[in-house]
């Protein structure tokens, strides 16, 4: 039987408990246990993969095509462990479940309720994708109060009566700094957990974000009144220096020590904590020798979330070479009167995934800018599609070239709707135009092979690579020819020859692109090779040596 850690949050929203539930597993981790990490989600849709992504952020992939919560993506950062379709749940899943055994008849006839049909089935989808752990982490979203949260929370609260001392709860909550005053104010704390407790959950950790520390007297009085022992109340401060900071504070707190004996995981936390990658990744971050500037030029530059992953695998992306990365986020719509005066003195260009009109011709005029300048140039999914429609017009000269996406009369589509294709197990997937947006993009982990002399060869050191895939539209196999004539060198396709993958210029000192996102299996220990070569290029770029190597 697998332990299992509840991660809840009170107060406010945003408090980190996806970064505090995916540092203490990587704490775990190095301590030998086998971790995984759930998130549950109270909205109603079935998954983020309609949401805008100015209310939910990016959307985050799976290998197995699980279109997921943000968090996921700090759980994989932070742990080995690779993520799946059962490591996301919402509400409109989970609803969507009940329904259909209601209409199979599985209920035999019984009228269907919140309690106990749905939190048995919230109940069985936690215990499904625990199994095969030591430990689970469950992190359940919004905050302790929301009304459309109680069915999750009274699932965990009946997992915790049946799994005993197997299960614990860890609440995060706010102890708010007050300047003027100079204190510390712990009655927020005090209210999240008697709502809490309300409802039959008491944590056995509290995680207390705050700007200063707290002090022993005010540790002890949140205990006192949260009935929590003081050892397990706990200071959480803001990271000095990145969110990689977060496990070595976190074990600074004995927080493993105090998860691992009440969990009675003696036996199987076989070594002690070794943070030593992570101290390694923060030193690299802090102690840099070069510093470089890189363009995102995006359509939701205004909300961080919305390219998590991305602005996490640009600063791995600098990690081999000490390199601190600036990221300038430019809004696409402002090039698209052809002012590019933003990009001066930049070192990199990237066009980031996203989809629809606005702000497209700011990206093709932001790439064509690149290509003809020589710098380095790094496009994923819509900035690779971006990238062969500016290519397509400005140089192979078809005028009028676009994406059907956009424009479903041009006369070029070099870019179109893919209806037809295998997945990573050879199943053939289809769509139409008529296709619910909703679950029908090519979606998860599939093979591209390189060709031998590419780039992307070089970077990756290996012929047959695996990325995930999250887009509807694909390049126009029709215009592969004109495009090869004019330079651009197929560099990367599917293993059945049917899609390009990537797309490189030979004759430009670093222009790369991809169909794929290669920023979701970027890790802070690892990094990405298209990440590393990029930021790398930028520098070599800055420094005027990136012209002469590839010449």
């Amino acid at each position: 039987m697998s332990s299992l850690i509840f991660v809840t949050g009170g107060v406010v929203s945003s408090l980190g408990k996806g970064l505090s539930a995916a540092a203490l597993a990587a704490i775990l981790e190095s301590r030998g246990l086998k971790v995984t990490l759930v998130k549950l989600d109270p909205y109603i849709n079935v998954d983020p993969g309609t949401m805008s992504p100015f209310q939910h952020g990016e959307v985050y992939v799976t290998d197995d095509g699980a279109e997921t919560d943000l968090d996921l993506g700090h759980y994989e950062r932070f742990v080995r462990t690779p993520t799946h379709q059962l490591n996301n749940a919402t509400t409109g899943r989970i609803y969507s479940n009940v329904i259909a055994k209601e209409r199979r008849g599985e209920y035999l006839g019984a009228t269907i309720q919140v309690i106990p049909h749905v939190t048995d089935e919230i109940k069985a989808w936690v215990e499904r994708a625990a199994e095969g752990y030591d430990v689970a982490m469950i992190e359940i979203g919004g905050t302790v109060g929301d009304i459309e949260s109680l069915p999750f929370l009274e699932a965990i609260r009946q997992l915790g009566v049946e799994y005993g001392r197997k299960a614990m709860f860890m609440h995060l909550t706010l102890v708010p700094y007050l300047r003027a005053a100079k204190e510390k104010k712990t009655k927020p704390t005090q209210h999240s957990v008697k709502e809490l407790r309300s409802i039959g959950i008491q944590p056995d950790v509290l995680l207390c974000r705050s700007e200063i520390e707290l002090t022993d007297e005010e540790r002890a009085k949140i205990a006192l009144f949260t009935n929590v022992p003081k050892k397990a109340v706990i200071t959480a401060l803001d990271a000095r220096n990145s969110i990689y900071d977060i496990p070595m504070m976190l074990r600074h707190e004995s927080l493993d020590d105090i998860v691992i004996e009440r969990l009675g995981l003696e036996d199987k936390a076989i070594r002690p904590a070794d943070l030593s990658d992570w101290e390694e990744v923060v030193d690299r971050l802090v102690n840099t020798e070069h510093e470089v500037t890189v363009a995102m030029v995006g359509k939701y530059v205004d909300h961080a979330d919305a390219y998590k992953s991305l602005t996490e695998a640009i600063t791995h992306g600098g990690l081999r070479q000490r390199i601190k990365v600036n990221i300038r986020p430019l809004e696409s719509e402002d090039f698209a009167d052809g002012d590019l005066s933003a990009l001066d003195g930049v070192d990199a260009i990237l066009v980031p995934g996203g989809f629809g009109e606005r702000g497209f011709e700011g990206k093709v005029n932001a790439i064509r800018h690149a290509r003809e300048q020589g710098i380095p140039y790094l496009g994923i999914c819509y900035g690779m599609q971006a990238a062969a429609v500016e290519f397509a017009r400005n140089v192979c000269g078809l005028e009028g070239a676009h994406t059907s996406e956009i424009d479903p009369d041009t006369p070029h589509p070099v870019i179109g709707l893919i209806t037809e294709w295998l997945d990573a197990s050879g199943k053939v997937e289809r769509r139409s135009e008529e296709s619910d947006l909703g679950g029908t993009m090519r979606l998860g982990g599939q093979e591209c092979r390189l060709q031998e002399g590419s780039l992307s060869r070089r970077m990756y050191g290996k012929e047959i690579i695996r990325e995930r895939h999250r887009h509807r539209y694909e390049f126009n196999n029709r215009y592969r020819d004109i495009f090869r004539q004019h330079g651009m060198l197929l560099a990367g396709m599917s293993l059945d020859e049917m899609l390009v993958e990537i797309i490189e210029i030979p004759a430009h000192p670093w222009f790369v692109a991809c169909q794929f996102h290669p920023e979701f299996t970027s890790t802070p220990r690892g990094g990405h090779p298209l990440f590393t070569g990029f930021i790398e290029a930028a520098l070599q770029h800055q420094q005027g040596e990136l012209a002469d190597e590839v010449a």
